[in-house]
């Protein structure tokens, strides 16, 4: 993986369908598509003002395979040129997994594309029909499989809380993700944004998105799910922006998604640890995470002591570098030597 990226907006070009959660052009803030004069501008300044050598130049929010043939091959074309002569490490795109075929993975390997990203967002046809998705299951199967012999780095990208889903249908979508095997995934709670279905959905009554407890509560096993089976998850939310922020109608909206799901999945490990070893109310009790763990591990605004507390635990967290990232350790003694008390 790059250590970032150049992003190219390339809003609801090419594809055929309005889904019922969509509206790219306020998701990506950019109303007209990029000319191939204007992608090599943008990245000619940015290898001026940067080490562009980890980096991918990125085609992102669209169905970028799926825009039409001659413009097509103008982005593939300059972006090959852009690889070549200002030393990006790779090109990305994200697509709709029917805009995948053998002729399109051809002419990208040809302009060195590295990493492809399918719009998968649920592994059940009855939920994608009822979404106007416009593709299959099967078809996100098949454009995985051929990314994946053309040795394409594979992202997968899943949506939680869709019309006509569930909890349960969001983890064996996860599931049937990890049978794939994807290089990465990205999660997206769903969102109520204006002019979309949706919005007339929830407006109506027909639609009730999920709560913002609700979703953390489930993005926070899916990401376990992940961890588990070593899948990087890349983002968890939408990218925060002001006119995001500004234009949510409804749904499980936080500037922080992220670090919600880490500091709940940091909550739980504590209440299991202290389960198996401590009583409530035996008092103050000491536990070591490493420095950069301290944050989600206090949950913000320090929302993890306060629940503790309610359960009785008077914690103390103490950042030891010997603790691994993300774990948690009972110290019953106070702070040590190597320890560097936080709060």
């Amino acid at each position: 993986m790059s250590r970032g990226n150049v992003a190219v907006f390339v809003p609801h070009n090419g594809c055929p369908h309005q889904c019922s959660f969509c509206d790219q052009r306020r998701i990506t803030g950019r109303q007209s598509q990029p000319s191939a004069k204007e992608v090599w501008q943008l990245a000619k300044e940015a290898a001026e003002k940067q080490d562009v050598s980890q980096c991918e130049l990125a085609f992102f929010g669209g169905s970028f395979t799926a825009v039409e043939r001659g413009y097509f091959c103008s982005l593939l074309e300059v972006a090959g040129k852009i690889r070549q002569e200002l030393g990006f490490s790779g090109i990305r795109c994200s697509t709709r997994p029917d805009a995948i075929d053998r002729e399109r993975l051809d002419l990208m390997k040809r302009h060195g594309f590295t990493t492809i990203e399918l719009g998968a967002q649920c592994m059940e046809n009855r939920v994608l029909a009822l979404n106007g998705r416009g593709h299959t299951v099967e078809e996100v199967e098949r454009a995985s499989r051929l990314i994946k012999e053309y040795s394409f780095s594979l992202g997968l990208q899943m949506m939680t809380g869709l019309p006509g889903s569930n909890d349960a249908i969001d983890t064996a979508t996860a599931e049937a993700f990890v049978a794939i095997k994807p290089d990465f995934v990205r999660i997206y709670p769903t969102l109520v944004l204006p002019g979309t279905q949706l919005e007339a959905w929830y407006g109506s009554g027909e639609y009730a998105p999920q709560k913002l407890n609700q979703a953390v509560d489930l993005c926070s096993e899916l990401l376990l799910l992940f961890e588990k089976h070593h899948i990087p998850v890349i983002r968890l939310g939408l990218h925060d922006t002001p006119e995001l922020k500004e234009q949510v109608i409804a749904g499980p909206y936080h500037p922080a998604f992220r670090q919600l799901c880490e500091s709940r999945i940091f909550l739980w490990r504590i209440l299991s640890l202290l389960g198996e070893s401590c009583q409530p109310g035996e008092g103050e009790i000491l536990l070591a995470v490493h420095p950069k763990s301290i944050s989600s591990a206090l949950g913000q605004k320090r929302a993890n002591l306060r629940e503790l507390a309610q359960k009785g635990h008077r914690v103390r967290f103490v950042q030891e570098d010997s603790v691994l990232p993300g774990e948690v350790r009972l110290r019953k003694t106070e702070k040590g030597k190597d320890g560097k008390p936080c709060c």
